[in-house]
């Protein structure tokens, strides 16, 4: 009996061995027939084609054919400071980094490499009234007028279709003002691109600011908002506005403000080179998308802007004095620093409109306002 389990013992284990020989080890077969090829693919879209539509030599031909005809590349100031009859360009006050509030300069919006400066760290190199002489960025020569790597740099986003476009601008953010960081400058999602254009754009002064704690104003020979005061019209903000007096399109309900943004108007499309585009010119066509009986005149204030000329300058507020090497006629401010305020408000409102240099377009009914009140105001006062 002992001997018959020892036997059905071994033929177990012996047959385990077979079977996993049979499994482990199988004899090949003859080849199969090959199958049928599949059907190709249908090829991708490429990596580069988003990438052409902006960066080709045609589009960069384009853009580089209408700066030429912009007011950052011509850069001039209107001013002929060495009295040879040559008006100086914008990046002649690049050597000079005035601070009013500590990190605003002359350097951040009349040079490129403080602008970038500005942008990227919030201030520029230097600090004080300097010469180039003393340190500093160089001197006008050719290198520090505004090119494309002075506003374009990288792309934040490649997700166009969600984020939008940011052309690579260096600023896409809404901006605060840095004359009254209580104010932030926001023109949407949508019209992000605008934003570049209102980080030089604004005033360098308030008017609340120069108002000593007597109720007088502090008057000076450079009082008023600079010529950054397209931002600040545009959004009918920051205007002398005199108490008992009305005051419309104020705080962005104005329909350049509502309707439009800065690149939407000055940068459209053009058949030519020397409007639109990157020329930074209002084109006809871009107006007759909302003004469809045609361009409004830019003549609406003239009249009113003339009249309030007269008053401050019989009123002794400013003066014209004669360039006595020119001959050329120029309206300069009397110095006062205890100016009454209305006619402190008047001039300045009057700055203001000027050195906009829309002649009021920006804002129309806000200029208006801003004029024809300072006008009622002295000829009441």
């Amino acid at each position: 009996m002992k001997h018959l389990k020892s036997l059905g013992f071994f033929l177990l284990i012996f047959s385990s061995f077979f079977l996993i020989q049979c499994t482990t080890d199988p004899i090949p077969g003859p080849d199969g027939e090959d199958g049928i090829d599949g059907i190709d693919g249908v090829d991708g879209v490429s990596g580069t084609a988003e990438c052409a539509a902006c960066h080709n030599v045609g589009k960069s031909e384009e853009v580089h054919a209408s700066y030429l005809f912009s007011g950052h590349y011509n850069e001039n100031m209107d001013h002929d400071l060495e009295n040879d009859g040559i008006n100086e360009p914008l990046s002649q006050y690049g050597n000079r980094a005035y601070t009013p509030n500590g990190s605003l300069s002359c350097a951040s919006c009349h040079t490129s490499d403080g602008y970038i400066d500005i942008v990227e760290t919030g201030s520029t190199l230097f600090s004080g009234f300097q010469n180039n002489d003393d340190g500093g960025y160089p001197l006008y020569d050719g290198t520090q007028t505004i090119t494309c790597n002075t506003c374009h740099n990288k792309h934040t986003s490649f997700n166009f279709e969600e984020d939008g476009k940011d052309y690579a601008l260096r600023v896409i953010d809404p901006v605060t003002l840095l004359a009254d960081n209580s104010v932030t400058i926001d023109y949407g999602p949508d019209n992000k691109t605008s934003h570049t254009c209102a980080t030089c754009h604004q005033p360098r002064s308030t008017f609340d600011g120069a108002i000593n704690a007597d109720g007088t104003v502090d008057v000076g020979s450079r009082f008023g908002p600079h010529y950054g005061a397209q931002t600040t019209l545009l959004e009918g903000i920051q205007g002398a506005e005199l108490a008992g007096y009305e005051y419309r399109s104020t705080d962005g309900t104005a329909a350049h403000r509502a309707g439009s943004s800065c690149t939407e108007c000055h940068m459209g499309k053009s058949s030519g080179n020397n409007v639109g585009l990157h020329t930074k010119k209002p084109t006809e066509t871009t107006c007759l998308n909302c003004h469809k009986d045609g361009s409004p005149s830019k003549e609406f204030l003239k009249a009113d802007f003339d009249a309030l000329e007269d008053l401050l300058i019989a009123k002794g507020i400013i003066e014209i004095v004669i360039d006595e090497d020119t001959g050329d006629e120029e309206l300069v401010i009397i110095s006062n620093k205890n100016m009454d305020l209305i006619p402190a408000a008047a001039l300045w409102n009057y700055k203001m409109i000027y050195y906009d240099h829309s002649h009021g377009v920006h804002n129309p009914k806000y200029a208006k306002d801003l004029i024809q009140n300072s006008i009622d105001a002295l000829n009441a006062n």
